[in-house]
């Protein structure tokens, strides 16, 4: 090949380089832009009112809902809890920003730097229910004396505290009937469709939700008697958090009232209200641990 061949075919080789993006290079790329900051991750724990496959079922549209309000400020992370217990655990650690305890758990939660910003249900709807078999001859309270009865936990205000001091103002001591803490609403209801209680306590919500779901079991059982009412189940706040995000959160709260929660099949109740509102409860209870017993212990 000539000496003039071989150079035309090398400039024709490096022309045709010139046309080309070189790749590329290796390794860590820098810029002036810096990259986006996830928005900072706030644990909202509810406390155990269904297990918690069926918790995030029914609120994980309402925890969606905030989150697109929200506007990437913040994301909020629906939690749930193993039982009352893992839930009162995480609160006095202060681990979740923001709470939906029961009434009791709210005058504990707000030894741990919680603040009350409002309520949730219907007012009507936050007082206990005792029921019992159809067939399971019980007429009055005193038919329980000797008997088993059902409870979700010591501290589940409406399904526990309140049925026992019912029972205690109708003339059944604390100790004159088996209490049984079974961990949920549900078990506790399914106690006595089994016939393993005579008894069992739970709350008008998760005793509507079990006859939707389990028709024929809750045609077995009748309710005996009801207590009183008091406030509901609050929401609650971390004393740290920012003023405008809990404004935001509030705001959307209260816009939210009247929601269908499909999994629930019941609306989303929110209201506005603070810390003294629930002076009731502190009443209530107070009078309920010098008759009755601690409310953070089973027994006296």
């Amino acid at each position: 090949m000539s000496r003039r061949r071989v150079l035309l075919l090398a400039a024709l080789a490096l022309c045709a380089a010139c046309g080309r993006e070189a790749p590329p290079a290796a390794g860590p790329r820098y810029g002036d832009a810096p990259a986006a900051e996830a928005p900072p991750l706030l644990r909202f724990a509810i406390h155990p009112l269904h297990n918690p496959a069926k918790l995030h079922a029914v609120y994980q549209p309402l925890v969606d809902d905030l989150n697109r309000e929200l506007g990437g400020r913040v994301r909020l992370q629906l939690e749930a809890s193993l039982d009352y217990g893992d839930f009162e655990r995480k609160y006095r650690a202060r681990e979740p920003a923001l709470l939906l305890p029961n009434p009791w758990q709210t005058l504990d939660a707000a030894g741990a730097g919680y603040h009350v910003v409002g309520v949730t249900g219907e007012d009507a709807d936050f007082r206990g229910v005792i029921l019992v078999r159809r067939d399971g001859g019980i007429h009055v309270p005193a038919d329980l004396r000797g008997r088993v009865v059902s409870y979700p936990a010591p501290t589940a205000l409406a399904a526990c505290v309140m049925p026992q001091f019912f029972l205690h103002r109708h003339g059944v001591a604390l100790g004159e009937v088996t209490n049984h803490y079974v961990g949920s609403q549900e078990s506790s209801i399914m106690h006595v469709v089994l016939g393993t209680a005579a008894a069992g306590a739970t709350w008008p919500p998760p005793w509507r939700q079990f006859q939707r779901d389990h028709p024929h079991e809750a045609a077995t059982l009748r309710i005996a008697w009801e207590t009183e009412a008091l406030i509901g189940n609050s929401v609650m706040v971390r004393d740290d958090l920012p003023p405008e995000v809990v404004q935001a959160l509030v705001a959307r709260l209260v816009a939210l009232d009247g929601m269908l929660l499909p999994a629930a099949g019941e609306a989303f109740r929110f209201r506005r209200a603070g810390d003294a509102d629930y002076a009731p409860v502190r009443d209530f209870v107070a009078t309920f641990e010098r008759e009755v017993r601690p409310v953070a212990r089973a027994e006296p």
